[in-house]
């Protein structure tokens, strides 16, 4: 059920450029004009300034410039995405509070945010630095109706959703390196990690967690990896609203899951294979038993990279070191 704070934030965003009276809110929202009185309170405490006159009611004066549960949700138009959020200034992991958010019984679509991460991580414990209010680091969690087998799918749209993002609002053209990082000009701005807990033929919820490079400048970056990672901001030119960013992508993301519960993965894969990295293209692949050249021809219909075997043969790979070269470098990567 939608929160009274969430419903009254709604009515004061449609309303934000006039007055609404203390007892149209108490009629819209079922409670009493002291409870009104004392969400605005709480709303001016997170840094919103209220204008309230007797006989004209409330109005929005300006908005905080922050992250919180309150300014998120303003503006939010999702049905479900986001409605539940939990923000916090600092945290070891985003994905670490959703899952003890999930076991405690969170509901589906709640969404894990936080301005700092100390121990970020992507796939393969890799860590992920996490610099405070430079960047996007949430945590979504869902309760799909899904085989466990096909979690993996999630990965690859929330690929094409953080694609999307950018190319639409951003105006930079990225790239999906499979499965799960987004490239602009090469170099590594985003990544998804997506977890589950599951029983063998139902999953009790999945984790997707995203960290964002936004507005680090170059020399922000940290140097051990400043040579395959960048930002936003650096291939852009201009510094972005984390906050509008991250309504973006829930929005994006909301619309994007209820297709593909509804129609599958084929639109997903098209989507993915619009933005994949290096398809075409020859890579090196190293699994656990052997090492060779191959093109990478795509993805398959679960969302493994298809390439060719040593014979030439198709063949489906859901681990893999791949590698690449580049103006005489090397270029790695873990799957």
């Amino acid at each position: 059920m939608e929160s009274n704070r969430n419903r009254l934030i709604a009515l004061l965003e449609e309303n934000k450029d006039q007055y609404i009276s203390g007892q149209k809110l108490s009629e819209q929202l079922n409670i009493s004009r002291s409870a009104i009185w004392k969400h605005m309170k709480e709303l001016e405490k997170d840094g919103y300034e209220i204008e309230g006159k007797s006989r004209k009611g409330y109005r929005i004066i300006s908005f905080p410039d922050k992250l919180s549960e309150n300014t998120l949700q303003w503006g939010l138009k999702t049905k479900w995405l986001g409605k539940t959020i939990i923000h916090r200034e600092s945290i070891d992991s985003t994905q670490f509070l959703a899952h003890q958010t999930a076991r405690d019984g969170a509901a589906h679509g709640t969404v894990i945010i936080a301005d700092e991460q100390t121990k970020g991580k992507g796939r393969m414990n890799r860590e992920w630095h996490s610099a405070p209010g430079k960047g996007i680091w949430l945590s979504m969690i869902l309760r799909p109706q899904l085989l466990p087998y096909l979690a993996a799918q999630l990965t690859l749209l929330a690929a094409t959703v953080l694609a999307d993002v950018v190319n639409e609002h951003i105006g930079v053209r990225p790239q999906i390196k499979w499965p799960n990082d987004i490239l602009i000009n090469g170099k590594k701005t985003a990544g998804i990690l997506t977890e589950m807990q599951a029983e063998q033929d139902q999953i009790q919820y999945v984790v997707i967690g995203m960290g964002i490079n936004v507005n680090q400048a170059e020399v922000e970056l940290p140097e051990n990896i400043s040579y395959k990672a960048t930002s936003i901001r650096a291939e852009s030119g201009k510094e972005w609203d984390i906050k509008e960013l991250i309504q973006q992508i829930l929005q994006t993301f909301e619309h994007a899951y209820e297709s593909y519960i509804e129609n599958g993965f084929p639109e997903v894969k098209e989507k993915w294979e619009s933005y994949g990295f290096k398809i075409g293209e020859m890579i090196d692949i190293k699994t656990m038993q052997d090492e060779w050249r191959s093109e990478f021809l795509g993805i398959a219909e679960d969302g493994a990279l298809l390439a060719t075997d040593r014979e030439g043969h198709e063949t489906k790979l859901y681990s893999a070191e791949i590698k690449w070269f580049e103006d005489g470098n090397e270029n790695a990567e873990d799957k």
